[in-house]
């Protein structure tokens, strides 16, 4: 498991973001992603000093950007004291050890970020439990740049099976094991889950979700009045959150999940299966956006890919555009104009932290559960509402 703190250190460090441009991702999505990553640095209390993006075919397979861009940029760090460079995709096993071995400055891939981020901020056994397993299953093909300092003990004797590769493969069985055990536990708690889910058979669920840091806890907070955490940074919440609500007589549940983002750790999405269950199970899911975004189309597309890939499909869907209060007049006007024309894309505009059309929102909100609670339970006489 990768201890707090392993990566980044308690005290903030300075960075370089790190991305490559080319057809595939064209200068301008390239410069979109490393403003995000440097978003991700921050909340991981990580100060960026510059970034660098190249325009390359593909990134290098051995240094992903080029040899000579290394260098300049290793030169560059030693002027201004920066001790980390973080790359803007998942660096191969081997792309690590070589920059690291070109720079001599610590390494960090999108991957290794955001599972430093998402081991800060674990609250529950579950997600720290999730996190750990998604450490490891990182780590686990990356162990052999931890052990160079002891390859370079054996002063070139030329043997093999020294030090390293030993204690390499020592570590590797200990990792599988402690992955093993890791999934063991969180399929217990999941066994656990479903045992509670069944019991809230009777009400119908809402499902809140969204890229990351879009204001759903905000949201959330607004409706229910808890204290569900709230932060000007990504994945300032990562445990579902699950109330039970009644307005205007009208009972559901409504859940608060963990905030999705662009080239997600592949671990994380399969670890997190189970933290978005919630969701998979809802009978309604509120979409929130943040209007304010520039790329907010872009994040909706996200959101709704990555929710084919968990096979969370066929929901009554409603888009919630949140921060209206950060538009213009005009600007909202033109959206909304835009938004409601298109056929079967219901959706509301709302501010969760100026409450402004939370009222709007509380009715649609009614209106829709009593509506599914009709379909879902036809037996139920319509009185139980009035």
């Amino acid at each position: 498991m990768i201890e707090k703190n392993h990566i980044v250190g308690k005290e903030a460090q300075k960075a370089y973001l790190i991305g490559v441009a080319n057809r595939n991702t064209p200068y301008e999505k390239a410069k979109e992603y490393i403003e995000e990553l440097a978003f991700l640095a921050e909340t991981a209390d990580i100060r960026t000093i510059r970034s660098y993006i190249q325009n390359l075919d593909r990134p290098n397979r051995a240094t992903y950007i080029g040899s000579g861009k290394l260098i300049e940029i290793r030169t560059k760090a030693e002027e201004e004291g920066v001790s980390v460079l973080i790359f803007d995709d998942e660096l191969s096993p081997m792309q690590l050890r070589n920059i690291e071995k070109e720079t001599n400055l610590a390494v960090l891939d999108r991957s290794a970020l955001i599972l430093h981020i998402f081991d800060l901020h674990a609250q529950t056994a579950q997600a720290r439990l999730q996190v750990e397993l998604a450490q490891n299953q990182y780590m686990l093909p990356r162990l052999t740049r931890l052990w160079t300092h002891l390859e370079r003990q054996r002063g070139g004797t030329g043997t093999r099976g020294g030090a390293g590769e030993k204690e390499i493969e020592t570590d590797r069985r200990i990792i599988r094991d402690r992955i093993a055990l890791l999934k063991k536990e969180l399929e217990k708690i999941t066994r656990q889950d479903e045992e509670r889910r069944k019991n809230r058979g009777e009400f119908v669920r809402i499902a809140l979700i969204g890229y990351t840091n879009v204001g759903k806890s905000t949201l959330m907070n607004a409706l229910t009045k808890s204290d569900v955490l709230v932060e000007n940074k990504l994945f300032a919440t990562l445990d579902t959150t699950v109330r039970k609500m009644v307005i205007d007589f009208t009972p559901f549940l409504i859940s608060d999940t963990v905030g999705f983002i662009r080239k997600l750790p592949h671990h994380l999405v399969e670890c997190f299966k189970s933290t978005l269950a919630e969701a998979k199970e809802s009978d309604i899911i509120l979409h929130v956006v943040d209007v304010s975004h520039p790329q907010f189309l872009d994040q909706i597309k996200v959101v709704q890919d990555t929710l084919k890939d968990l096979k969370i499909e066929n929901k009554r869907e409603i888009i919630i555009f949140n921060k209206i209060d950060a538009l213009s007049a005009d600007e909202r006007e033109t959206l909304e104009t835009a938004w409601l024309s298109k056929e079967d894309a219901p959706a509301l505009f709302i501010s969760a932290l100026k409450r402004e059309n939370i009222e709007g929102f509380r009715n649609m909100v009614v209106d829709t559960v009593r509506a599914k609670h009709a379909e879902k339970f036809p037996n139920q006489k319509l009185e139980l509402y009035s």
